[in-house]
């Protein structure tokens, strides 16, 4: 991936050791450089390359400095990173270069290898931030409520367009509940209560995690999560069953012979509505997956026992060259004519 940098400084010798030094870098397009003469300049280039990832930048220079450019900068774009360049010495314009957010300095002379160093650490310090912001956008962690500030800080427009996107793709959902638990929340403190909780959920979200999937909500003691992309059926099982083994090895109880946690889950794939569902009223959006298919996993979970892992017989049909399920009967769903068919996953 080509890495776009920014040179602004007003010495043109600059310009020709910048192409000389990083030479076999822009014939491998690793690196695309362009140039201004000072800031003002910059902000012209920055409007017509919209794809700059960093600004090399001096401090020094007609019409508009460099921490001028640097205050317009911050205001613009929270992803561009800039290093600037200042006189060895002149610790003043370097302090105020790093409150206005400046990621790194070097001094002139320009030590090339020094240059090239700072340049390599910043592209990754980028490019580790747009991942992360990807990260928050698809939410590959915790499904989250956005208002406006938090969408104005993950990319503006862009981004508040994308929260509003919705669409129809095949797909499988999973609901995990924490058998009995309710009685100990009667019997325990609070804090005790919590605790235990968090504990459990993180045991199954880094199950979760590791085949890809997506934590759309906590639901009291019990976790819905959605996998899509290829295989999404046989990695949300895989989950389900690192789950169940997980929590019941769980050290995580209330002293010798007391409650030991056991899950249930029901588990279905097929088309559903993937989008923002919430309140605009309210600026408050839950990412999540809609329809029949996702109900059909509830229902499929308050039908499981303790330990069990129930799928549809359409979903048996898909991978049962890869798990050993047993059957386990026919049972009647809420709005559904017909009883559906069965099979719990046993490994």
């Amino acid at each position: 991936m080509m890495t776009k940098i920014l040179v602004v400084d007003d010495e043109e010798d600059l310009k020709i050791l910048i192409k000389q030094r990083f030479r076999q870098k822009i014939r491998k397009q690793e690196y695309d450089f362009i140039f201004a003469d000072n800031g003002r300049h910059a902000l012209e280039q920055l409007a017509e390359h919209k794809d700059v990832d960093l600004i090399l930048s001096d401090i020094n220079m007609p019409e508009m400095d460099g921490l001028t450019l640097l205050s317009k900068l911050s205001e613009q774009n929270s992803l561009l990173k800039s290093v600037m360049v200042s006189a060895y010495g002149d610790m003043e314009n370097i302090r105020t270069a790093m409150n206005r957010g400046a990621f790194d300095f070097i001094t002139k002379p320009i030590d090339f290898k020094d240059l090239e160093i700072t340049i390599e650490k910043t592209i990754l310090h980028v490019e580790t931030l747009k991942k992360t912001l990807q990260a928050v956008k698809e939410n590959n962690i915790l499904r989250m409520y956005v208002d406006e500030t938090v969408i104005n800080f993950m990319g503006g427009k862009e981004m508040k367009t994308a929260l509003f996107d919705n669409e129809t793709i095949e797909g499988t959902v999973v609901f995990i509940d924490i058998c009995s638990f309710t009685t100990i929340s009667e019997n325990e403190t609070a804090d005790k209560v919590v605790a235990m909780l968090n504990a459990y959920f993180d045991i199954m979200v880094k199950e979760i995690i590791k085949q890809e999937g997506v934590v759309d909500k906590f639901l009291g003691d019990a976790i819905m999560a959605s996998f899509r992309g290829e295989y999404h059926l046989d990695r949300a099982i895989e989950a389900s069953l690192e789950i169940r083994k997980a929590i019941e090895h769980a050290d995580i109880g209330l002293g010798i012979g007391s409650y030991k946690p056991e899950v249930s889950i029901g588990i279905n794939s097929g088309d559903m509505v993937w989008g923002n569902i919430g309140s605009s009223t309210l600026k408050r959006l839950d990412y999540t997956v809609i329809g029949d298919a996702v109900n059909i996993a509830a229902r499929l979970q308050s039908a499981a026992k303790k330990g069990q892992i129930l799928i549809s017989e359409a979903n048996y049909k898909k991978i049962k060259e890869s798990f050993i399920c047993e059957k386990i009967g026919e049972i009647k769903m809420k709005n559904k004519s017909k009883p559906i068919m069965v099979y719990q996953v046993i490994s």
